[in-house]
């Protein structure tokens, strides 16, 4: 609320070091955090910080709110990354140098691609891509969305395109997922796993293969054996080359190249997540940058303490009345500030590094650029409560 009468305490003087020295020198990051707490929106708004310092930057995105969605030009069904015309840009202070291109992720693409990366032939890549059981995973995939992340996320990052990539994951448990996606597919493609199911010679074998048949036709329909078995012939020869990019992507993931932020609120489920989270990077030995405790009532600068009225002898009871309240409700907003302040304080305690800021309450959500370029401009340069 812009008219919301300030804390008087001490001011609190932060320094947003951590954030600004992250959209200048890192090549990935990861916002991660609990659902509900802005987490899109700081990813955007990281987004368009990078790109106001002359950065080539691509926001890679779940599920955006329908209006920034809008603003940034995002398309459900862009094969592509998109870039935000020009003309959107300059008034919001992003020079000719820099770009802000966003991606609604489309993992049926993602998959397709990294086939089309891992065999020139196309005779087989059309064999894959028509598999039944391949669409299914495919779609799957597309629920879960982690390794489809992990792969767009290693491929636009590493290809020159861009000089940032900024993620936004879903929800925090299904984030873990997602950074424990190239693991899982590299543990996935054992040749010793694969091989169970691809046909051999031999009465054991044949006997084995048409139990696991039986099973596998009881539980998913005539013919489902044999379209696995397809399905893996077509994919020899590739396993090798998805291991090599899952381990690639775990390094990518854990190198000085990528940070990973968290995003959080002031509510006591989205705290819990942020713990929980920041103790599962820290045991995945993954880069931590910081805390962004968002939708903050921290920060107070700017506005005049309803104690600085003075209405004067004789003034109309109604005032005296209306002043009372606005006095009651400015009491109301520094206990918030305090509570905000204190959590801040807790987050650069628990984090380890000292790093946490937070953003104002911008009184409701951002639907355009200008609010992005607004809590973009909060993220990296702060001067003062």
């Amino acid at each position: 609320m812009s008219s919301r009468p300030p804390d008087t305490s001490p001011k609190l003087v932060e320094d947003a070091s951590f954030l600004a020295d992250l959209v200048r020198d890192k090549r990935v990051i990861v916002c991660c955090g609990a659902g509900g707490v802005g987490k899109t929106t700081t990813a955007a708004a990281i987004g368009l910080a990078a790109a106001a310092q002359g950065r080539r930057t691509l926001v890679l995105t779940i599920d955006p709110a329908r209006r920034l969605a809008e603003a940034m030009g995002l398309s459900e069904s862009a094969r592509v990354p998109t870039p935000v015309p020009r003309e959107r840009l300059t008034p919001v202070g992003v020079p000719e140098s820099g770009e802000l291109h966003a991606w609604m992720l489309a993992p049926e693409v993602v998959f397709e691609s990294m086939v089309r990366r891992l065999t020139t032939d196309e005779e087989r890549v059309q064999e894959i891509l028509d598999n039944r059981l391949y669409q299914h995973l495919s779609k799957v995939v597309a629920g879960m969305q982690e390794y489809t992340a992990a792969e767009a996320l290693y491929g636009l990052s590493t290809d020159g395109r861009y000089d940032l990539v900024v993620l936004d994951t879903p929800p925090s448990r299904n984030a873990l997922e997602f950074l424990e996606a190239p693991r899982k597919l590299s543990l996935f493609l054992d040749e010793r796993v694969v091989g169970v199911f691809m046909p051999r010679g031999g009465a054991f074998w044949r006997t084995a293969s048409e139990l696991i048949d039986s099973v596998f036709t009881r539980a998913f329909g005539e013919g489902f054996y044999g379209e696995l078995q397809s399905f893996l012939r077509a994919f020899s020869g590739m396993f090798g080359g998805m291991r090599a990019h899952a381990d690639a992507v775990r390094q990518l993931l854990t190198s000085a190249d990528a940070s990973f932020v968290l995003v959080t609120s002031p509510e006591p489920v989205a705290l819990a997540e942020a713990e929980y989270f920041h103790g599962r990077i820290a045991h995945m030995g993954l880069p931590f940058g910081g805390y962004v405790l968002n939708r903050s009532w921290a920060y107070t600068r700017g506005f005049a303490s309803p104690e600085d009225i003075d209405l004067g002898p004789g003034a109309p009871i109604e005032e005296v009345g209306a002043l009372l309240k606005l006095r009651q409700l400015a009491d109301a907003e520094r206990w918030r500030a305090r509570r905000d302040r204190d959590l801040l304080a807790k987050l650069r305690m628990e984090g380890g590094t000292g790093a946490a800021l937070a953003t104002p309450h911008l009184g409701g959500a951002v639907e355009d650029l200008a609010g992005l370029a607004e809590l973009a401009r909060n993220l990296v340069r702060f001067d003062g409560a």
